[in-house]
């Protein structure tokens, strides 16, 4: 098998529906295997994939077990020579996955990539970063890049140019190709993360160990960004988010540094009340 993909989907069966079709229907002179991870959603996601789509390999969680895990049942199974992690809410085009192989094959050198990510009107994702720090990290909690943007451009990399391959520290969970070695050396997703992180946690791992991760232009992929996210409300959200950043730093950083996070978390929440409020009043004065 030359690839395995992998699509772990929550409730966004239309866009599930579109995923599989395009990539069912991708060209090119190779083998892949497609399995589905359904979170035990309540839009009949699980059904329509056994009804339209039975080539695919469908397992049906009884409930929510969070993205690392539920890869981590699929990446048990999978027999590629590479195994790609793909958001339910993206769309191949019909070159992307014969572009991304191919490219994996010449380089040997790529223990993990990911390919040049757009929106629906065509707009580049800037999708990659630097490993998230204790001062970017704080920025983004205490909503300070609201008044100072620039403070997070070196943890964006805002200079990146996306017209170039390159090697990298971390690149997007959305699409992310993993060589099968990579995988036995590695091993899967770290389980403590429910949602977030989980991929930059991956791609720390792959860097300590002296293997390397490279971004490329040579495929590119639509994605429609965060459909399931966007279900869930803005409380539980930040929940997993700052459960995941804490459980990050609690893994790679100083335990002072997790102390401060920890005590900065209620604080960004205070902020960012007022600054809704100021939005409000704002948009009243227009």
């Amino acid at each position: 098998m030359d690839l395995s993909i992998i699509i772990v989907s929550w409730n966004v069966r239309e866009k599930l529906r579109e995923n599989l079709a395009a990539v069912f229907k991708s060209g090119g002179d190779f083998n892949f295997e497609v399995f589905v991870v359904d979170n035990n959603s309540a839009d009949g996601s699980a059904e329509m994939v056994r009804t339209e789509f039975p080539e695919a390999k469908l397992i049906a969680n009884a409930e929510n077990l969070g993205f690392a895990k539920a890869n981590n049942q699929a990446l048990r199974a999978a027999s590629g020579r590479y195994v790609l992690l793909l958001n339910p809410d993206m769309r191949v085009f019909p070159d992307t996955l014969e572009n991304m192989a191919a490219w994996m094959d010449n380089h040997k050198e790529a223990a993990l990539a990911g390919c040049r990510l757009i929106d629906e009107k065509g707009n580049i994702l800037k999708h990659v970063r630097r490993f998230p720090k204790i001062f970017d990290q704080l920025a983004v909690v205490l909503k300070l890049p609201h008044f100072f943007p620039s403070l997070l451009d070196n943890y964006l990399m805002s200079g990146f140019d996306y017209a170039k391959e390159a090697e990298v520290d971390s690149i997007r969970g959305a699409f992310f190709m993993i060589r099968q070695e990579t995988l036995e050396k590695i091993g899967l997703l770290d389980e403590r993360y429910f949602l977030w992180f989980e991929e930059v946690d991956y791609c720390r791992r792959v860097k300590n160990a002296g293997l390397r991760i490279f971004y490329t232009p040579a495929a590119e992929c639509l994605d429609y960004v965060g459909q399931s996210f966007g279900q869930v409300k803005r409380g539980r959200t930040q929940k997993y988010f700052q459960e995941s950043m804490l459980e990050y730093f609690r893994k790679w950083h100083p335990g002072w540094r997790v102390f401060i996070l920890r005590l900065a978390w209620p604080l960004g929440r205070l902020l960012a009340f007022i600054l809704g409020d100021l939005l409000r009043i704002k948009s009243r004065l227009r």
